[in-house]
C-alpha cells in the first residue's frame, strides 16, 4: 500500500480531538468519584501532605533568603546598622579623658546693654564649649578597666541602647512567664516534671539574654539545695553547652590578636569548638614545637554587652536604694561585679592569675594547674596546656545513670565513677581550705565546668578569670571565725568579723552580737560540729550585717561564691557531706602546728577561759578531730619516727588522745602545745587531773605507761631472745602507740621538765591540792607497775605453757 503523508493542515485536526476525548474521560472519572460515597481519609496522610508542603516552602524560602543575602549584602548592612546603633563610628580611641560638663547656669546682676550683649556672647561661648565637650564625650570609647563614671558617661550618650536592652529583658522574662503559665495549666504533671520545664525555660531565657545572665545561671546551677535538683541540672548545661559563634569570626579575632595567620603559630588547629562558655569558646590546637594546647577565643563585641548590663544593674540598685531609703550605697555591689567581669574580659590578666595560682600551689601534689603559653596569649586569646580529665558533671552522670544492657559492667562503671567523684570532692575540699586559709589565692569560680579529675588522681583547675586574693589578717580572721562558730563564742565571732572588715567602726557590737546569736543559736551540733553548710552561716552573717546597713568587703562575696560552688559540688557527689566536719580537722591542725602569735592567740581563746583554765571538752574535740585527719602531722609523726604500724583501726579514741599528747610534747611539732601548757593555769591543771571527771584519762594514761613498761621489761630481761618461749602478742591498743624510745625521749626532754616544774610550782601554795596530787600519782604508779608486771607474767607463762605443749609429744615418743 502506498503511504500518504498527511499535510500540515490535516495533522492539526486530530490533536484537539484527542485532547477533547481525554478531557471528557477525566470529566467522566470525576463524576464517577462524586457518585461514590465519601471515604474518610486518615489524618496521618493529611499531616504528611502538609508537612511536605511546609518543607518545600522552607526549602524554597531558604534558597530565596540566601540569594537575597548575597545579592543585597545583608550581613554587611546588618553590621553597619549595628555600628550605627552603638555609635561606634563616633568612638575615638586616641581621645583624652575629659571631665563631663554640667549645663551652664547664667546669672543677671543689673548689667547694662553692652554688658548684657557681652554676657550673651560669653553665654554663647559657654554653650558652644558645652556642646563641643558633649560631642567629644560621644566619641569616647568604653574603658578597658572598669570605671563606673566612665561607663555611665558612655551609656548616658546612648540611652536608646539601654532602652532597647530593658525592653529585651522585659520581653524575654514575659515570654518565659507565659510559657510557664501555659505549661502549669496542664493537669497531672508531677513536681519533678514541673521543675524540669521551669529549668529548661530558665536556661533558654538566660541563653537568649547573653553572657551576663549566663554567668548568673552558672552560679545558680551550683546550688541544687536551694533551687532544686532538676533546675540545677538544666542550668548546669550553661557551663559548657552554650551555642558557639561561627568559625570565621573566631579566625578573625585570632589573626587580629596574634598578628598573623593561624598556620604561622600552630601546626594543627581544629575548627570545631571543644567547649563554649559565656565569655569565649575553646579550640584544640598544637604548637609548632608539638605541644597540645587549648586556645580560648573571646566572643565578639563582648565588652559592650557586659558593661551595658552592669550599667543597667547599677541603675536598678540606685532606684532600689532610694525606694528602701538606705544610707549606704548599694551600687557598689554592681561595681564589684563589673570589676570582676571586666577583669575576665582581659585574658592577659587571666594568664597572670593562672601563673600566680600555679606558683602558690606548686607544693601541693594533688592540685594541677595547666601551663600558660605567654607568647600565644593576648587580650582576647588565651593559650594554655591541654588538660586531660573528667568533669564532675560527667562523673555524676555516669555514677547516677541507668542502663538495661550489661548490668554487671554498668554497675562496675557506676561504682568506679562514684569513687572518682568522691575523691574529687575530698580533694576539692582540701584544695579550697588550702587556698582560703594557707596560700590566700582563691579560685573564685570553681563550678563543675572549671574542674577536672585527671588520670593521675589530681584535681585540675581551669578558667582563672576570677581570682580572690585574701590578706593575711582576713585569713586569720576566717580561721578564728570557724573556731568560734563551732564553739558558739558569738562575742569572739564579732571580733573576728571586725578583723574581716565586715563590721565597721560605729556599730553597736552588743546588739550585733545578740542578733548574731539569735540567727545562729539554733544550729544543731553533731559530735560537737555544727550541722549546717558554711555558706548558710555566712549568708546569715550577711543578713545581720545588711540589717545594720553594712557593706560586705569585695573578697567576702568572692569567698561566698567559691564556697557555694564547692558545697554544691560536694552535695551532688555526697548528700551527707558536711562542710564544718570536713574543714574543722584542717583548722585544728593549722592551730596546733603553726607557731605564730596570731594562731596561738586563736588557740588560747578557744581552749582557755579568762582565768587561763582549760576547757577540757574543747581540748578533747581538738584532739579527736586532729587525729581523724589523714594528713595530720600527728599521725605522720607516729608513722615516721617509730616503727610501730599506725595504720591499724583506732579502737580507743581516749587512748589515742593520750598517746598523741605524750608524743607531741617532745616532738618538733609540739611547740604550740608546750607554749599552751606554759600559758595555762597550773593549779587548774592539777585540780582537773585529780578530779573524778578525769578518771578515764588517768586510766588511759596508766594503760599507756604500762604498755611502755612491759616493752621495757621484755627488752631489758632478754625474754625475746629465748627460743623456747614464744610470747603472746600484746592485746590490741590504740592506733598510735608509745614505745620505750619515745618514753625515754619524753622523760629526758628538758622542755617537758620545765613545763612540769612550772605547773608544780604554781600549785605549791595549795598544800591540800599537792597532797592529793601526790597520792593520786602514787596510786597511778602502783597501778601502772601492777599492770605491766601482770602482763609480763601472763605473757611468759603462756609462752612457757605453749612450749611445753609443743615439746610433750616428742618426750613421750622418746
Amino acid at each position: 500500500m502506498a503511504s500518504v503523508s498527511p499535510s500540515p493542515s490535516c495533522s492539526t485536526i486530530p490533536i484537539p480531538l484527542r485532547r477533547t476525548s481525554f478531557a471528557v474521560a477525566e470529566l467522566r472519572r470525576l463524576k464517577q468519584r462524586r457518585a461514590i460515597p465519601p471515604v474518610s481519609v486518615g489524618l496521618g496522610h493529611f499531616a504528611d501532605v502538609v508537612r511536605n508542603d511546609v518543607d518545600f516552602l522552607k526549602n524554597k524560602i531558604g534558597i530565596g533568603l540566601r540569594w537575597a543575602n548575597e545579592a543585597f549584602r545583608v550581613p554587611e548592612v546588618t553590621k553597619s546598622a549595628e555600628e550605627l546603633f552603638w555609635l561606634r563610628h563616633l568612638e575615638d580611641h586616641t581621645s583624652q579623658n575629659l571631665k563631663s560638663q554640667s549645663w551652664p547656669q547664667p546669672s543677671y546682676s543689673g548689667l547694662t546693654g553692652v554688658d548684657l550683649f557681652m554676657a550673651d556672647v560669653k553665654a554663647l561661648e559657654t554653650y558652644a564649649g558645652y556642646f563641643y565637650s558633649l560631642s567629644k564625650m560621644w566619641s569616647r570609647p568604653l574603658p578597658e578597666v572598669y570605671d563606673s563614671q566612665a561607663v555611665a558617661d558612655y551609656f548616658n550618650c546612648r540611652p536608646h541602647v539601654v532602652a532597647f536592652r530593658l525592653l529585651e529583658v522585659f520581653s524575654a522574662f514575659t515570654i518565659a512567664a507565659i510559657r510557664l503559665r501555659t505549661s502549669a495549666s496542664v493537669k497531672g504533671k508531677s513536681l519533678e516534671a514541673s521543675e524540669q520545664i521551669f529549668g529548661m525555660v530558665l536556661k533558654e531565657t538566660m541563653l537568649h539574654l547573653g553572657p551576663t545572665f549566663i554567668k548568673v545561671g552558672q552560679s545558680l546551677s551550683t546550688r541544687p539545695d536551694i533551687i532544686g535538683t532538676e533546675i540545677s541540672k538544666a542550668l548546669s548545661e550553661l557551663h559548657d553547652r552554650i551555642p558557639p559563634f561561627p568559625w570565621p569570626e573566631a579566625v578573625k579575632i585570632l589573626e587580629g590578636e596574634l598578628g598573623g595567620p593561624v598556620e604561622s603559630f600552630f601546626s594543627q588547629f581544629s575548627q570545631e569548638t571543644v567547649a563554649a562558655a559565656s565569655f569565649g569558646q575553646v579550640y584544640r590546637g598544637r604548637t609548632l614545637d608539638g605541644a597540645d594546647v587549648a586556645v580560648k577565643v573571646q566572643r565578639p563585641d563582648l565588652r559592650h554587652a557586659v558593661l551595658r548590663d552592669i550599667y543597667i544593674l547599677r541603675l536598678g540598685l540606685g532606684v532600689l536604694r532610694k525606694v528602701a531609703k538606705r544610707e549606704n550605697d548599694i551600687r557598689v555591689y554592681a561595681d564589684e561585679l563589673g570589676m570582676g567581669l571586666a577583669g575576665e574580659l582581659d585574658f592577659t590578666l587571666e594568664a597572670a592569675n593562672a601563673s600566680e595560682f600555679q606558683e602558690a600551689h606548686a607544693r601541693f601534689s594533688y592540685i594541677r594547674v595547666p601551663k600558660v603559653y605567654q607568647h600565644l596569649t593576648r587580650k582576647r586569646v588565651l593559650t594554655m596546656e591541654w588538660m586531660v580529665g573528667e568533669s564532675p558533671t560527667d562523673l555524676l552522670a555516669i555514677s547516677s545513670g541507668y542502663s538495661d544492657h550489661d548490668n554487671e559492667s554498668h554497675e562496675k562503671q557506676k561504682i568506679e565513677a562514684r569513687r572518682r567523684l568522691l575523691d574529687l570532692v575530698n580533694k576539692g575540699v582540701e584544695a579550697t581550705l588550702v587556698q582560703l586559709l594557707d596560700t590566700g589565692i582563691l579560685h573564685a569560680d570553681p563550678h563543675p565546668g572549671n574542674l577536672r579529675y585527671t588520670t593521675s588522681r589530681q584535681i585540675g583547675f581551669l578558667d582563672f578569670g576570677l581570682v580572690c586574693r585574701m590578706q593575711r589578717k582576713h585569713q586569720l580572721a576566717m580561721l578564728a571565725s570557724i573556731v568560734h562558730i563551732v564553739n558558739g563564742d558569738w562575742a569572739c565571732l564579732v571580733e573576728s568579723l571586725i578583723d574581716m572588715d565586715v563590721i565597721t567602726p560605729g556599730v553597736n557590737t552588743r546588739r550585733f552580737t545578740l542578733d548574731l546569736e539569735y540567727a545562729l543559736g539554733e544550729v544543731k551540733l553533731i559530735n560537737g560540729i555544727p550541722d549546717i553548710e558554711f555558706t548558710k552561716v555566712l549568708s546569715k552573717i550577711v543578713n545581720v550585717a545588711l540589717k545594720y546597713q553594712l557593706r560586705m568587703p569585695p573578697y567576702f562575696t568572692l569567698v561566698l561564691r567559691s564556697l557555694a560552688c564547692l558545697e554544691g559540688l560536694a552535695a551532688a557527689g555526697d548528700p551527707n557531706f558536711k562542710t564544718f566536719e570536713a574543714a574543722y580537722p584542717f583548722v585544728v591542725q593549722k592551730l596546733i602546728t603553726e607557731n605564730s602569735a596570731a594562731t596561738r592567740k586563736i588557740l588560747h581563746s578557744a581552749v582557755l577561759n579568762r582565768k587561763k583554765e582549760f576547757r577540757w571538752e574543747r581540748v578533747a574535740l581538738f584532739l579527736s578531730k586532729s587525729s581523724t585527719r589523714k594528713q595530720s602531722p600527728l599521725l605522720k609523726l607516729s608513722r615516721d619516727e617509730t616503727s610501730v604500724d599506725s595504720s591499724s583501726n583506732l579502737t580507743d579514741k581516749d587512748a589515742d588522745n593520750v598517746s598523741l599528747v605524750l608524743r607531741l610534747l617532745a616532738s618538733k611539732n609540739g611547740v604550740v602545745l608546750r607554749r599552751l601548757l606554759m600559758a595555762a593555769n597550773g593549779t587548774s591543771l592539777i585540780r582537773t587531773f585529780i578530779s573524778r571527771e578525769a578518771l578515764v584519762i588517768r586510766q588511759k594514761l596508766c594503760m599507756t605507761i604500762a604498755t611502755t613498761m612491759y616493752q621495757w621489761m621484755v627488752g631489758s630481761l632478754g625474754i625475746e631472745s629465748l627460743k623456747f618461749i614464744s610470747l603472746s602478742d600484746p592485746p590490741p591498743s590504740s592506733g598510735i602507740n608509745i614505745t620505750v624510745k619515745d618514753f625515754k625521749i619524753l622523760i629526758n626532754d628538758k622542755r617537758v621538765r620545765v613545763i612540769l616544774r612550772k605547773i608544780l610550782e604554781s600549785a605549791k601554795s595549795d598544800r591540800v591540792l599537792m597532797l592529793r596530787f601526790c597520792w593520786t600519782s602514787f596510786v597511778m604508779s602502783l597501778t601502772t607497775t601492777a599492770l605491766a608486771c601482770h602482763r609480763f607474767v601472763i605473757s611468759v607463762s603462756e609462752g612457757y605453757v605453749n612450749y611445753l605443749s609443743l615439746s610433750a609429744p616428742v618426750a613421750l615418743r622418746t
